[in-house]
């Protein structure tokens, strides 16, 4: 397996840091943020796990992407006057989280052109990675999104047994549900038939993949870079 490298990566998180209005230690299944919350400031995950996730208007849940060591989050509201978060954000694991003042980080995008060079890239890729994720929800119906969501998780989180890849990542049907959009009953229903057919095995709460070729095959996937098909 090919370690790939997070486009995040490629900004200087060290003279981001420099920043930082403070560095506090997040706590498992509290917010940074909330959807329509003031927002004024942005953060960068030293370690740990955050869950950027959208309530829908019948109150279903609609998980976006997992941020992790290096990622930032918050982001969605730089340049903007009288900003509010548009998504929430949990706290999956515990980590440190460093918080950055939206202004600031504003101010130094427009001082520092390296730094708004690499900042303009991984927006571009971030935006990349959102449209083929809401194309694979809306093009390839419950059982396909799920088949997806799965793809994902293993470019991010995969650790090849064998012919077999571990999604390293426990996970409760509710959760996987609201990364494809669905249901927890027909999330349960599609998983029972994945594991009747050995496609997939479950151990513990963590997901193992038995046959990756066919997920791909059943939703025509087109073999993208894992840097945008992931789940970060």
């Amino acid at each position: 397996m090919t370690t790939t490298i997070k486009p995040t990566q490629s900004i200087e998180i060290k003279e981001l840091l420099k920043f930082a209005d403070r560095i506090f230690t997040s706590e498992r299944g509290r917010f940074l943020f909330q959807e329509g919350m003031k927002a004024d400031e942005l953060y960068v995950i030293i370690s740990g796990k955050i869950q950027i996730s959208k309530i829908t208007a019948d109150g279903r849940e609609l998980s976006l992407r997992i941020c992790g060591e290096n990622d930032i989050c918050g982001e969605l509201t730089l340049f903007t006057e009288s900003p509010k978060y548009l998504l929430s954000a949990k706290v999956l694991e515990e980590g440190e989280i460093a918080a950055i003042k939206k202004n600031v980080i504003e101010s130094e995008i427009f001082q520092n052109s390296k730094l708004a060079y690499e900042f303009m890239k991984w927006m571009s890729d971030h935006f990349r990675k959102t449209q083929t994720k809401f194309r694979d929800l809306v093009l390839n119906g419950k059982r396909g999104a799920l088949f997806s969501t799965l793809i994902r998780m293993t470019n991010s989180y995969g650790v090849y047994k064998g012919k077999s890849i571990l999604i390293d990542l426990p996970l409760t049907n509710q959760e996987l549900a609201n990364f494809c959009g669905t249901s927890r009953e027909s999330t349960n229903r599609i998983l029972s038939e994945l594991k009747r057919d050995n496609i997939i095995s479950v151990k513990k709460g963590k997901i193992t993949v038995l046959d990756l070729q066919y997920l791909k095959d059943e939703i025509g996937c087109e073999n993208c870079s894992a840097v945008y098909c992931s789940i970060e």
